[in-house]
């Protein structure tokens, strides 16, 4: 049945936070939550998982009143906060079982989440000995382990390196396959390459809401692609529909394309018969980047 919420609204005594915010979301798929400092982002986070109790409005999880019902609803419900608290002293499995204890599981399926989250090699380690992309495999783990339907995400990414990162955003990515992700990042590109949909918050209102589908949709493709050598602006300009190319830096190009439909394999299609390796591939939507900086503007 998803979540429905419903003119949801917060104060800290005369600070209005959240102002009366209307949003409904299905049963799987990665919803990006972004906005500025201050917008409210990280607070309707914690009212969703029951941290806050006091508001006003009307939120439902599965049919659940979150305020009736919160022992029902928050087994539902996984969350990493930003700062992701780990006791550092605890081994990986140690921690995981201490974990499941709270959640009151009698077989908590340990194995499966450390498969899962791609922890398997650090199972026996201390988590005060882990990098911080294995930290934060931790801390998913642990939200993970009692099978949530929603699964909170609050900056997950923050303080990574590149390849942690990637390793992440698939993890989110296949998580998003069979649960409802809310991701909240400042990050526009952790957006694009992650989520199904967008919720832009400001001064506690929501000034968008809608599916990178239809943000894309009235704008000329922008792929962004590295090679592992240099290649010929002329040279790229022979690739179908291609509006215009700039070396954005080293062997990194940006490619626009006049047309809608995914170009990506026409510049596998490129590379491959260059003999060239892509490094890194991915599509730049301009128009969510301009819609954010519209939409959050300081009166």
């Amino acid at each position: 049945m998803g979540i429905k919420i419903e003119q949801l609204s917060k104060r800290y005594g005369n600070l209005s936070v959240l102002k009366k915010i209307s949003l409904h979301f299905g049963q799987n798929g990665v919803i990006g939550l972004l906005g500025p400092n201050g917008a409210g982002k990280t607070t309707l986070m914690k009212i969703l998982t029951g941290y806050l109790s006091q508001w006003d409005g009307e939120v439902t999880i599965d049919g659940y009143d979150l305020k009736k019902d919160l022992k029902k609803i928050q087994p539902q419900v996984g969350y990493l906060p930003e700062n992701n608290p780990l006791y550092t002293e605890m081994y990986v499995k140690e921690y995981l079982q201490f974990i499941g204890q709270l959640n009151g599981l009698k077989n908590p399926p340990i194995e499966e989440v450390i498969e899962k989250t791609g922890l398997s090699t650090q199972a026996t380690k201390k988590i005060g000995l882990l990098s911080k992309g294995f930290k934060q495999r931790v801390g998913l783990a642990a939200a993970l382990l009692h099978d949530p339907k929603y699964l909170i995400l609050d900056e997950p990414t923050t303080g990574l390196d590149p390849n942690q990162m990637i390793e992440i955003r698939k993890l989110i990515e296949d998580l998003g396959k069979e649960k409802i992700v809310f991701l909240s990042t400042h990050v526009l590109q952790e957006v694009e390459a992650m989520c199904e949909s967008v919720v832009i918050l400001h001064e506690g209102e929501v000034v968008l809401n809608q599916s990178l589908a239809e943000l894309q949709s009235d704008q000329d493709q922008i792929i962004i692609v590295s090679f592992d050598y240099r290649v010929e602006n002329v040279a790229l300009g022979r690739i179908s529909r291609l509006k215009s190319v700039v070396n954005t830096f080293d062997f990194e190009y940006e490619l626009t394309f006049e047309s809608q439909e995914d170009m990506r394999p026409m510049v596998f299609d490129f590379a491959h018969d260059n003999g060239l390796k892509i490094l890194s591939l991915q599509q730049k939507n301009e128009n969510l980047e301009k819609r954010f900086n519209a939409l959050t503007k300081r009166n």
